[in-house]
């Protein structure tokens, strides 16, 4: 027997912005899209609330239905329906009482008439035993009265709705949503969030639903359509969810007598549950008691099966931090330092957060967590573009999986070297070579550089010449100190040593290169200095060379003529001279730079102008320049190339990382015509001559020594020498020795001299079986496009073609005058402090910044990861400018009372 009890009006709440935004996982909360409009979303989102509210036990103690966006407001109400049909539904067999609230936060202007709400009434149902207390809360969000697409009944009434307050609302009333009916029990509350027309129907802003909600990811519900033509429009929504990573948990549908539902289940069988309704019933007059009640059988399997996938899902989400544990070999871990509870579990990704799993205080959450890292400096995407990166990937893989790239040619891969070339390799670069990685790009950039340097300097020539001693030759390459070039051996090679050279890292390690130790630049105290190194503080250098007013001075060309320039060109030069007199068979084949920025060294910044005396010293010297912008292009320093800051231009110059957006690894190398000529020939093989001097020996042997190998004429010695083209080193050895048992008195001295022909293959030999695959290109296409086109990059300045300043000025110098911070670097989408350290406290294995790490991750959201005592933010080139301020003052509070434990 059903009593109501009371029907009464409070006063309104007033709505806070302001929320938690880690959202509660502990109870189902579950997405309610439709195929399209007119589908049963709420008949849905009915009949599953009294099929959970009808559950026998205290669990689910309550049911809170959201209703963000609603048009055709008041006659038209879903909420309302909610409120009105589910108490009737409730023919429960065992005692219970069922609190009930409507409630609606924002109506247009246009809703002339509002009814008095909130709305709270109570109902009471006879039955066996203890009394069940149950509730329901049904709420609308923001409410129109045309009854259109949203986006159209904004604009026309004047009520626009950014995104960021739909979402911020939402996230409010989901986190509230979880103390609904406390003081009654402590069973679940089911939380379902309706959303309005179809999967892809605009949003107040214009936004797609699918995408306006993308970044909660709750998993959805999918009402399919029954009608002619629903199993096209429910299989768009489905795909069109999946594209966006959302996880479908059913799809349920009105039988219209069409057999869609078969269909459907026979095409996702063991991808997701499908689930038929009896017909609607078309009669407006009909109150639909009868249907909802022939459906509850559906309703309640429709619940297991939401049950199931939320237990599952938190099962899993619980065992990954263990698992991971026992079963994962992470890069650059030291595993016994990582307890089983710090273990990050990444749900999903939107924009520049993760969505962590977390447990606090005994309570799960989803809890967007700011990366800091920028996931080892790849991301650039705002949710917008990891969208669009998402859908051309999709498009690649479905139109050409994946193809053999050598001597072939695909749109991606022909329109990435297009952007490439008339982007970051503007007016110097002709050739793009695609690889999989940075380190990778490097290996192949050295090959290009060592090859061209030899051509240049007559180390290879070509038949009818010779070279001297080919296999003593030594390629080497001039860098400099904390640099870092890639994990692959012959990356490694060619950079200093640090701790990523140790020989428990890389037993193979010799260091093959002069390596310079450069003069950096940072902020201290509010003001940018310039740090020198040992070997030039007895230079004399006026105070206005090392101190500047802004980082723009240090990039100035004005710079050139100082006596900083002079100071630098000096020293480079005699190190190179110093270097090539030492010896005749190393040569100085190649510089490489990290232009401005040293990523894993440290985040250091190198003065511009050293870098710029450099590349001219090489220059003058034709000994090739690599610039690695792995790390540093594709606006990460704030321009799309760093040549444009240093204002010099290399001959080889490797990207990746940013490029693709960070969503896939590709990379390319790209270089000059003339380094391309330099692999260049008409045959596959080149014959090149050349000569090995061997050991010096020589020697006067008597005609009756003579052995039987080929004899010619030696100008020099009597009566005859040896070519002994065919002779080893080994063999060498025991014709001496065999001619000294012969006569003991024979004096050694030869002159053996051994020539030989030897045809080498001069393509270069260098690439993968993924290269250029379509995906990786399709997303290079897209990306690189995307941060430079200023409609979709709020933060270019198109006049300029540069980012704008990023990061607070004032908090950025605020830092810069801690007492506990050494330096401070702010340039682009990065901003680094190196905290002050000594000993063993400094540098990459230092740990000093290890409390404050867990603080900003635990208790700010922070994903941050430190090189030692330097941490960083690094935001994406078309993050928003408060969002950079928000996580930096974050940074700011908790350096300010840091207080490292040695």
């Amino acid at each position: 027997m059903l009593r109501r009890l009371l029907l009464l009006h409070v006063p309104r709440r007033h709505f806070s912005s302001s929320f938690s935004s880690a959202l509660p996982l502990s109870s189902p909360t579950f997405a309610v899209f439709g195929a399209n409009t007119g589908v049963g979303k709420t008949l849905v989102s009915a009949g599953l609330a009294a099929s959970l509210l009808r559950s026998h036990g205290a669990s689910p103690s309550g049911v809170l239905y959201l209703k963000p966006l609603q048009t055709g407001f008041p006659a038209d109400s879903d909420a309302e329906f909610l409120f009105r049909m589910v108490p009737s539904l409730l023919r429960a067999s065992h005692a219970a009482h069922l609190a009930a609230s409507l409630d609606i936060l924002s109506a247009s202007p246009s809703v002339e008439i509002l009814p008095p709400l909130p709305e709270e009434a109570a109902f009471s149902y006879d039955g066996e035993g203890e009394v069940v207390r149950k509730q329901l809360s049904c709420r609308t969000l923001y409410a129109w009265r045309e009854a259109v697409s949203p986006h159209l009944a904004a604009e026309r009434e004047g009520m626009v709705v950014e995104d960021a307050h739909v979402r911020s609302r939402l996230a409010a009333c989901l986190v509230e949503g979880e103390n609904l009916g406390k003081g009654d029990g402590e069973g679940e509350v089911w939380k379902l969030v309706e959303t309005a027309g179809g999967v892809a129907s605009p949003g107040p802003s214009g936004t797609l639903q699918c995408d306006l909600y993308r970044a909660f990811r709750l998993p959805t519900i999918l009402v399919g359509d029954g009608r002619l033509g629903g199993i096209s429009s429910t299989l768009s929504a489905y795909e069109t969810l999946l594209l966006r990573g959302y996880d479908v948990s059913a799809v349920i549908l009105e039988d219209r007598g069409l057999s869609n539902d078969k269909f459907l289940l026979s095409y996702l069988r063991n991808r997701v549950p499908v689930l038929v309704l009896p017909p609607i019933p078309e009669d407006p007059s009909d109150d639909l008691t009868d249907w909802f009640c022939e459906s509850s059988s559906v309703f309640g399997l429709l619940k297991d099966a939401l049950q199931s996938f939320h237990s599952t899902r938190i099962q899993r989400l619980i065992s990954m931090q263990r698992k991971s544990k026992d079963l994962l070999w992470w890069p650059f871990t030291q595993h016994n330092l990582v307890h089983v509870d710090s273990v990050t579990v990444i749900d999903s990704r939107c924009g520049e957060s993760f969505s962590a799993y977390k447990v606090k205080d005994n309570k799960m959450t989803m809890t967007p967590q700011f990366d800091a890292c920028a996931s080892w400096w790849t991301q650039g995407p705002d949710s917008n573009l990891q969208i669009e990166l998402a859908r051309d990937m999709g498009y690649a893989a479905a139109r050409y999986g994946h193809v053999m790239f050598p001597e072939n040619a695909h749109e991606p891969a022909l329109r990435c070297a297009e952007l490439l070339l008339g982007g970051v390799g503007k007016d110097w670069a002709s050739r793009v070579h695609y690889s999989d990685n940075g380190s990778t790009a490097i290996e192949i950039a050295l090959k290009m550089a060592f090859r061209k340097f030899s051509l240049d300097h007559g180390i290879l020539v070509d038949s009818g010449k010779s070279i001297t001693n080919e296999r003593n030759i030594q390629l080497k390459v001039l860098a400099l100190e904390g640099s870092y070039h890639g994990d692959t051996l012959g990356a490694m090679e060619a950079q200093a040593p640090s701790a990523y050279t140790s020989f428990l890292q890389h037993p193979w390690y010799s260091g093959r290169g002069l390596f310079l130790n450069p003069p950096t630049v940072f902020i201290r105290n509010e003001t940018c200095t310039l740090s020198l190194p040992p070997w030039i503080q007895h230079g004399h250098l006026s105070p206005g060379d090392k101190c500047f007013p802004s980082l723009a001075e240090v990039f100035c060309k004005t710079r050139d003529s100082s006596s900083a320039a002079d100071l630098y060109s000096t020293y480079i030069s005699q190190q190179l001279s110093k270097y090539s007199l030492s010896s005749n068979r190393e040569h100085i084949a190649a510089l490489i730079i990290e232009p401005v920025i040293q990523g894993a060294g440290g985040m250091h910044m190198i003065d511009p102008l050293f870098q710029r005396v450099l590349v001219q010293e090489c220059r003058n010297r034709k000994i090739p320049v690599i610039f690695d912008e792995v790390f540093t292009g594709f606006w990460r320093l704030g321009v799309e190339s760093t040549s444009e800051l240093l204002g010099c231009l290399p001959d080889i110059a490797c990207y990746a990382k940013l490029m693709t957006g960070g969503i896939v690894p590709l990379a390319a190398t790209i270089t000059t015509e003339a380094v391309f000529e330099a692999f260049k020939s008409d045959s596959k093989t080149q014959t090149l001559h050349h000569e090995d001097l061997g050991p010096f020996y020589s020697c006067e042997v008597p005609a009756a020594h003579l052995l039987p190998w080929h004899l010619q004429p030696h100008p020099k010695k009597k009566p005859c020498a040896w070519d002994a083209s065919e002779l080893s080193k080994t063999s060498m050895f025991f014709l001496s020795l065999i001619l000294l048992l012969l006569d003991s008195n024979l004096e050694l001295n030869w002159i053996i001299t051994r020539s030989s022909r030897r045809s080498m293959l001069t393509a270069l030999l260098h690439g993968h079986s993924y290269t250029a695959h379509a995906m990786g290109c399709s997303a290079a296409v897209k990306a690189i496009q995307w941060f430079r086109d200023p409609s979709k990059n709020s933060n270019l300045d198109f006049d300029q073609m540069k980012l704008n300043e990023m990061w607070d000025g004032t908090l950025v110098n605020q830092l810069s005058s801690l007492p506990n911070v050494k330096r401070v670097v702010s340039l682009g989408t990065l901003c680094a402090i190196e905290l002050k350290a000594e000993g063993s406290d400094a540098g990459y294995a230092s740990l000093c910044a290890r409390s404050l790490i867990q603080l900003l991750h635990e208790e700010d959201d922070i994903y941050a990861r430190p090189l030692g005592n330097v941490i960083y933010l690094m935001c994406g080139p078309c993050t928003a400018k408060d969002i950079c301020t928000e996580q930096l003052s974050k940074v700011y509070r908790r350096i300010s009372s840091f207080n490292p434990v040695h």
